[in-house]
């Protein structure tokens, strides 16, 4: 994509109107927000939330509007008056198994199970205000259809944080099931709401900003034997954390830390069931981080190197499993050029700025491999309280200022009347 012209992104045409729409309909966007929350729902499984979303779109007027995309995502299309190019935005619907902490009269109370587990459910990443705010701006935008040059195109995504196990899902399925196309885009937007942040603050970051995600499984077969006769066995307890500590060495000793940044990390290490027991055999789960793809390759190489040599060193044997998951998160460099000098003219100057890397991941990057994407973030901890100390997203404590959501509004509906209004160029 080549960037428009300054004076066409920073124009704000559509700046006041936005606003006095989004003022207008606050307060049902936070009836919105509370109702979701109250009621969240796992990943492929948001058919409540997937139907209030179509319902809402097709009583807005939407030239289209497809359900069950993706089991319960929902794309909506809204042609402009004009003719111009076609621009999406995406918001993730589904929520966490987490039990909610958070005292607020709509804390949810929901329980479910989730890969043959009961266990509450809670909006514990603000996908409930993504929702929320793309359906004001879907209203917003609606209310001006006359003016807006081009199409916009709503994407109400499920399973951002991993659909059950055994079932696709997600931006990838969203996408198989040609969200992207009919009409095609040309360039979409999304944001993430996160308590690192204050209320009225965004961050941005061009290039790699959030890391890719992969899972690993080691499994590291021993000999059992009696606890108080090891020499008889061998035990898969210490080959396997001598096996943690080898993982600890790729990324201190095998990676160019100057480049990109990356981690490896065990978050489960399983075995035994009695204290003289020597189990046959250990299990250690764990995720790898990276920012690049090569440095994503030889960590994956790493890991199962270090971890059958370390096996077989002490007489053991151990077989490695990566599941390759959520790409990095690239921010187009000219879209995201583009786009701070609109965010700032909205939240101001000093509001908007440059974070750093987050090792957290996002299926956003699923659309940026289509067509330039951005993404950003938006913050959600009071201003009289300081971010650094807030709970953060995934906490059972998270918690959401709800006079945050308009600016979230407002910014998806400008940088999409805007990208429009260049022409897409």
């Amino acid at each position: 994509m080549n960037a428009p012209h300054s004076a066409a992104m920073t124009s704000g045409a559509f700046d006041a109107q936005i606003a006095r729409l989004t003022d207008a309909i606050e307060g049902r966007l936070i009836e919105w927000r509370r109702d979701l929350h109250a009621n969240p729902e796992l990943g492929n499984r948001e058919f409540r939330t997937g139907k209030l979303v179509a319902e809402h779109l097709r009583k807005l007027g939407f030239d289209e509007v497809q359900d069950k995309v993706a089991y319960t995502g929902v794309v909506g299309v809204l042609r402009g008056g004009r003719p111009g190019p076609v621009v999406a935005l995406r918001a993730d619907m589904d929520a966490l198994p987490v039990k909610e902490e958070v005292d607020v009269p709509f804390a949810s109370k929901v329980m479910a199970e989730w890969n043959g587990q009961q266990c509450g459910v809670m909006h514990a990443c603000g996908h409930d205000t993504h929702t929320s705010m793309l359906m004001a701006v879907a209203e917003v935008l609606a209310g001006m259809r006359a003016e807006i040059p081009g199409t916009v195109k709503f994407i109400f995504q499920p399973a951002e944080e991993m659909p059950p196990d055994g079932e696709e899902g997600g931006a990838a399925l969203m996408i198989k099931e040609g969200c992207m196309d009919n009409p095609r885009v040309d360039a979409i937007f999304g944001l993430h709401i996160t308590s690192i942040m204050n209320t009225g603050q965004i961050g941005f970051r061009p290039g790699p900003a959030m890391a890719s995600a992969d899972k690993f499984r080691i499994f590291v077969q021993g000999t059992q034997t009696h606890g108080a006769m090891p020499w008889r066995g061998c035990d898969p307890i210490v080959v396997g954390s001598q096996i943690v500590l080898g993982l600890q060495t790729i990324v201190s000793r095998k990676m160019d830390l100057t480049r990109e940044p990356s981690v490896v990390t065990v978050g489960v290490f399983r075995g035994g069931v009695r204290q003289n027991i020597i189990p046959d055999n250990v299990e250690m789960e764990g995720t790898i981080r990276a920012f690049d793809e090569t440095q994503r390759s030889d960590i994956h190489e790493f890991v199962k190197k270090i971890s059958t040599l370390i096996a077989e060193s002490g007489g053991a044997k151990a077989s490695v499993h990566i599941h390759r998951g959520y790409d990095v998160t690239i921010n187009d460099e000219a879209l995201t050029a583009w786009s701070v000098p609109n965010l700032k003219r909205v939240a101001g100057d000093a509001n908007v700025n440059l974070i750093n890397k987050l090792c957290g991941s996002e299926d956003f990057s699923c659309y940026q491999k289509e067509v330039p994407g951005f993404f950003y973030f938006m913050g959600c901890t009071p201003r009289d309280k300081d971010a650094r100390f807030a709970a953060p997203n995934h906490s059972p404590r998270f918690y959401v200022d709800e006079s945050s959501l308009k600016l979230g509004v407002k910014t998806l509906a400008g940088l999409a009347l805007d990208f429009l209004a260049s022409g897409g160029k």
